[in-house]
């Protein structure tokens, strides 16, 4: 099957790329990949339009990020499967955790391994914000804890968490494929401990959790850390990934009103991971 590709340029690129990606996911397109720069978004060649693509980045050209621009090409011809694998390169995180695809060859001698095949879910280990709460997960002991992922993307700090030896594992994503793509990949990595939900923080009730993970946007983070930390155990981990260094502040300020203790901090680039305590 032929496929259009849409190359989308963003400064800043969060929260701007999960915004669009909502956007063009409700026009058809039904694969994302990841870029330093932004995202590449693919559709049926069948099933693209000029007009309602363009309108999408029209609606966010002077309210949205100080950088908008895409370009778009047919991939006529051209072997998708081929196109998606050149996409997608294994990533090995901290020396322990191989990320990657069916397609790529087992890894040797690391710690944890998780296959992933992920569609138009973000969290594949290259961005940034994953591979910081990777790198976190990869320091706790997660024995017998009970996990909630927050904005699980493609599952792979799920599957982590369960990898590592948690005895409950609870994932949720508001964006349909990304719960689909969970289910799947935990299916292919035999987890058998992970409930995976499709909601928000809205379907967090009477459960409790030791360790909570969210890699999401700076505003969700604001909006539903209150909410996080209303299940999560005294003593336990609040791990929050996804925003920017000069969002640092402001997420501290929040963590601080509702009682929690920075425990610790990673930065990649220009991104920032924070380890919160519940007292």
């Amino acid at each position: 099957m032929d496929y259009v590709e849409v190359y989308c340029q963003l400064l800043p690129v969060e929260p701007w790329a999960e915004i669009l990606i909502a956007e063009l996911s409700d026009i058809g397109f039904d694969s994302f990949s990841e870029e330093e720069d932004g995202f590449k978004a693919y559709i049926p060649a069948c099933k693209y339009r000029s007009k309602p693509v363009k309108a999408v980045f029209e609606k966010y050209h002077t309210t949205g990020p100080e950088k908008l621009s895409f370009e778009v090409q047919r991939l006529g011809g051209r072997n998708w499967n081929a196109v998606w694998e050149s996409n997608f390169e294994p990533v090995l995180v901290a020396g322990k955790c191989l990320i990657r695809a069916p397609f790529h060859k087992a890894g040797k001698g690391v710690a944890y391994e998780i296959v992933i095949e992920p569609k138009m879910s973000f969290g594949t280990g290259h961005h940034e914000t994953t591979s910081l709460a990777v790198e976190w997960l990869l320091e706790m002991d997660l024995v017998g804890k009970a996990v909630l992922d927050m904005g699980c993307g493609t599952g792979v700090l799920a599957i982590l968490s369960a990898q590592k030896g948690a005895k409950q594992v609870t994932a949720i994503d508001n964006y349909i494929y990304a719960w689909e793509n969970t289910m799947e990949n935990a299916k292919r990595n035999g987890i058998r401990n992970m409930r995976i939900l499709h909601g928000d923080a809205s379907l967090l009730g009477d459960e409790s959790y030791d360790v909570v993970i969210a890699n999401i946007t700076r505003n969700v983070l604001l909006d539903d850390m209150a909410a996080y930390v209303a299940v999560l155990n005294n003593g336990g981990c609040l791990l929050l990934s996804g925003f920017l260094s000069f969002d640092k502040d402001v997420i501290f300020a929040e963590a601080h009103r509702i009682g929690l203790l920075l425990t610790g901090e990673k930065q990649q680039n220009d991104w920032v991971s924070l380890k919160l305590l519940k007292q």
